[in-house]
C-alpha cells in the first residue's frame, strides 16, 4: 500500500511537472516573439533614421527616464560577460535571431544575456550601475532584484554599432528554479505521510477483529473457551456472533460426552461385576476361564475409553511448568531398575500448559520409549517461538507404512515382546490429543542407526 499511494503520488506529480515545464516554454516561447518584433520595429525605426538625428532621439529618450529599451549607438561591441545558458534563455535568444532575420534580414546581431551589475554600456569601461540613474535604472535596474538583461548589437554600418538592452517582462521570467520547490516537495511528502497513516489506522481497525477471531479460535483448541464480543462492523458482529454459537455448541458437545462416558462406566460396572460373580460360579474350568479373561478384557476396554476422556480433558487452567523436575523425577524412578533415563538441554523459560495433561503426555511417550527401549534419551531444544522434545530409544522401531495407524485408539503392534501388560493402545493416542489441545503436535521417526525418535513440538504463545 505504501508503494501504491507513493507510485500514484510520484506519477502524478511526474506529469504535473511535465505540464507545468511545456505550458513555461510556451509561455516564454510566445513571450519572446512579441518582445521580439519590438525589438525588430525598434532596429528597423533607428536605421531608417539620418545619421546625423540618431544621437539626437537617443539622448531625447535617456533624458525621459528611459524606455523599455535601454538604446545607445556604440564606436564598438561591447563585450558581454553572459551568464550560464538556460533552455529558457535559448528559446529567447532564438525567436529572437529568427524575427530578425525574418523581419529585416539582420543574421549578425550578437544575443547575449548579461547580469545588471556586470552590463558594460557604451564601452568596454563603463558599467550601466555607474550611469546616472537617469540613463538606464528605471528602465534595467529592479531594486532588490537582479534579474538576466538581453542584450542586442547589431552593426549599423562600419564605426557604429546599434546597442539595445531590455529586461524581460517578468523579473522571474527566465529563472531555472524546478516547480518541485521544497516547500512543494514537503507539502508532498506530508500528503502521502498523513494518506498512509489514515489508511494504517482504517486498516488496523479492520482487521483487528479478524486478530482478535484468529487468537481465540486457537485459545478455544486449546480449551480456553471465552467468548467474544460482539462490538464493531455488521459483518464483525455476525461473525463473532457464529462463532459464539459454534464455542458453544462444540462446548456443549464436550460436555454431553464425558457424561456419557461416566455414564456408561457406571451402568456397566454393575453388570460386570455380577458376570464376574457369576463366572466364578461355573463348575467347567475351561468355560470359567474363558469367561472370566472375556470380562477382564471387556473391564479394561471400558477402563480406557474412560481413561481416554478424562486425560484428554481440556477443562484444566493454564499454568508454568516446571518439566525439567518432571523428567527428573522419572528419571529417579528408573534408577532401580534396568531401565535408563538420559536427559539433555535445558529450558530458556518455564512452558505454560496443563500442567496435568502434559505430564500424562510426556509420561506415555516415556513409558513406551523405555518398554520397549529399555534405555531412553530425552532431548530439550527450546527457542523463543516453540519447545521441542525429542525422545530417542533403542527399540525395534515401527514399520513406516504403521506409522500413521499407531495413534489410533486400541492400536498395538505385535512384537517379540508381545502386548504391554494392561495396555488396550490407547497411550500414543492420547498423547497426541494432549499435544494438539496445547496447539502443538506429537510425531514418529525411525532412527537410521536403530530405535525410534519421537519429536513432541510445543508452541510458546
Amino acid at each position: 500500500m505504501t508503494f501504491g499511494v507513493a507510485s500514484v503520488q510520484l506519477i502524478g506529480s511526474t506529469i504535473w511537472l511535465h505540464q507545468v515545464e511545456a505550458d513555461t516554454r510556451e509561455n516564454v516561447r510566445e513571450v519572446s516573439k512579441h518582445m521580439a518584433f519590438r525589438i525588430a520595429a525598434t532596429v528597423s525605426y533607428f536605421s531608417s533614421l539620418p545619421q546625423n538625428y540618431r544621437h539626437v532621439v537617443i539622448d531625447q529618450l535617456q533624458d525621459m527616464g528611459g524606455t523599455r529599451f535601454f538604446v545607445t549607438l556604440n564606436r564598438e561591441e561591447i563585450l558581454i560577460n553572459p551568464i550560464p545558458d538556460s533552455p529558457l534563455k535559448n528559446i529567447v535568444k532564438e525567436e529572437v535571431q529568427t524575427t530578425l532575420v525574418n523581419q529585416l534580414g539582420i543574421s549578425n546581431a550578437k544575443i547575449a544575456f548579461s547580469s545588471p551589475e556586470d552590463l558594460h554600456v557604451i564601452n568596454n569601461h563603463t558599467r550601466l550601475v555607474d550611469l546616472p540613474e537617469r540613463w538606464g535604472h528605471h528602465s534595467l535596474l529592479v531594486k532588490p532584484l537582479t534579474p538576466p538583461i538581453i542584450v542586442i548589437q547589431i552593426p549599423i554600418n562600419d564605426s557604429d554599432w546599434l546597442y539595445l538592452a531590455s529586461l524581460m517582462p517578468d523579473p522571474y521570467f527566465l529563472e531555472d528554479t524546478s516547480p518541485l520547490s521544497q516547500d512543494r516537495v514537503f507539502s508532498l511528502v506530508v500528503s502521502v505521510t498523513t494518506v498512509l497513516l489514515l489508511t494504517l489506522l482504517i486498516l488496523r481497525r479492520t482487521t483487528r477483529p479478524l486478530a482478535v477471531l484468529a487468537r481465540a479460535a486457537e485459545r478455544f483448541g486449546q480449551g480456553d473457551f471465552k467468548p467474544l464480543r460482539e462490538v464493531g462492523a455488521l459483518e464483525v458482529r455476525h461473525t463473532a456472533h457464529a462463532f459464539n454459537d459454534m464455542q458453544a455448541r462444540i462446548q456443549r458437545y464436550l460436555n454431553d460426552r464425558e457424561k456419557l462416558f461416566a455414564a456408561i462406566s457406571h451402568d456397566l460396572k454393575t453388570p460386570i461385576t455380577r458376570l464376574r460373580l457369576r463366572a466364578e460360579m461355573l463348575d467347567d474350568d475351561d468355560s470359567r476361564e474363558a469367561m472370566i479373561r472375556d470380562l477382564e478384557d471387556l473391564d479394561m476396554l471400558v477402563k480406557g475409553a474412560i481413561q481416554s476422556v478424562k486425560e484428554t480433558d481440556i477443562h484444566e487452567n493454564r499454568v508454568e511448568i516446571d518439566l525439567i523436575r518432571f523428567l527428573h523425577d522419572i528419571q529417579k524412578s528408573t534408577q532401580h531398575s534396568s531401565q535408563t533415563l538420559v536427559i539433555q538441554g535445558t529450558l530458556k523459560a518455564p512452558y505454560i500448559g496443563k500442567p496435568l495433561a502434559i505430564r500424562r503426555c510426556l509420561g506415555n511417550l516415556i513409558d513406551n520409549a523405555l518398554y520397549y527401549g529399555h534405555k531412553a534419551e530425552v532431548i530439550i531444544e527450546d527457542s523463543d517461538n516453540e519447545l521441542c522434545i525429542r525422545i530417542c530409544d533403542n527399540g525395534p522401531g515401527i514399520p513406516d507404512a504403521k506409522i500413521d495407524h499407531v495413534f489410533e485408539p486400541y492400536t498395538q503392534l505385535a512384537s517379540t515382546r508381545g502386548g504391554r501388560p494392561g495396555s488396550v493402545g490407547l497411550g500414543l493416542s492420547i498423547a497426541r490429543n494432549i499435544a494438539r489441545a496445547h496447539g502443538g503436535e506429537v510425531s514418529l521417526i525411525n532412527r537410521i542407526q536403530g530405535g525410534l525418535e519421537v519429536r513432541l513440538r510445543l508452541p510458546r504463545h
